[in-house]
């Protein structure tokens, strides 16, 4: 028993990780988060965190490599918001692997005290127009069994505010009505929070449309279109709806335009409407009523803008 003891206290002590150990501690920390999106995130943060720390020269695992590693990141120029999800996929596998027995509780404590990278002000968001959004949807070919389904799939975006990775998971059962309003009923979004989103008719017209041509009445309401214009399989992708949110945006000469965009729209439309910034909270499922702000861009006004007035104007 007591040599079971020894050995158990010098494998703890041990300062260096070899890869076969990451890779444990990697599909632990995968298995921990119970978001798709989030184990993608992490997935590829520890992915790259694999090919710096096997480019650079033998190093110990411990805060050192972090410090390091956050430096490097820093010299790539990237956003604080990306640099910090990558340090803390850095500290969730030092955690794991202090779990595992494969690395001292010492040296995983040091990585947390490793500071992220601070955010000095707020970029701009993209968001569309009232004029633009319509743009967008008319563009649509909507004879054809995949026009259809990709205007139903720009209307949940664009009049909903849901992400990709929520609107590939309606299901026809989601589909309900309440108080005389058609909705999307108990939705698990990001982080697990359950909300309801309220569904405009032209939203619901849409969808009824492309579930009728593609005779779809229960499970998934989105699916894949093949080449000769017919259903194949139970469901679509998230990568998938990427591609028809950048074909569209391509045809109505719409540049740089991101999935996200469209729910970043949803959210500055509701607001240009009179809509009550607690009402857009619920509707997009922020926890906190400043990522909504963040979202519609309301602190600074452009349109207006504070130095348009300043009576320099000498052409």
């Amino acid at each position: 028993m007591a040599k079971q003891q020894k050995r158990s206290k010098i494998h703890c002590t041990r300062k260096a990780l070899r890869i076969p150990d990451l890779e444990q501690s990697k599909r632990a920390v995968l298995n921990y988060l119970p978001a798709k999106t989030s184990q993608d995130a992490y997935g590829h943060a520890i992915d790259e965190f694999f090919s710096w720390y096997c480019s650079e020269p033998p190093l110990a695992f411990n805060r050192t490599v972090v410090v390091r590693y956050r430096f490097f990141l820093e010299q790539n120029n990237l956003a604080p918001s990306t640099i910090n999800v990558r340090l803390a996929a850095v500290r969730r596998l030092a955690y794991e692997a202090a779990d595992a027995g494969l690395l001292s509780p010492e040296l995983a404590a040091g990585f947390a005290r490793v500071k992220g990278a601070k955010r000095l002000g707020l970029r701009i968001g993209n968001w569309l127009t009232a004029e633009q959004s319509k743009a967008l949807l008319q563009g649509l070919c909507s004879d054809t069994l995949r026009g259809k389904r990709d205007r139903a799939i720009l209307a949940v975006l664009l009049g909903c505010g849901r992400r990709r990775a929520e609107t590939v998971t309606i299901r026809m059962e989601d589909l309900r009505l309440r108080e005389e309003h058609c909705l999307i009923a108990d939705l698990i979004g990001k982080g697990r929070h359950v909300r309801t989103v309220p569904m405009p008719g032209w939203v619901k017209r849409a969808i009824d449309d492309w579930t009728a041509r593609a005779e779809i009445t229960e499970g998934n309401v989105f699916r894949r279109v093949n080449k000769q214009g017919r259903i194949w399989g139970n469901g679509i992708t998230p990568k998938a709806m990427w591609h028809v949110v950048k074909a569209a945006a391509q045809r109505a000469g719409i540049l740089n335009l991101a999935p996200h965009d469209l729910r970043r729209t949803c959210a500055r439309l509701c607001h240009l409407a009179g809509g009550e910034l607690e009402q857009i909270q619920f509707l997009l499922g922020h926890v906190s009523v400043q990522t909504t702000e963040r979202y519609l861009g309301c602190k600074q006004k452009l349109r207006q803008a504070v130095n348009d007035q300043l009576g320099l104007d000498v052409a």
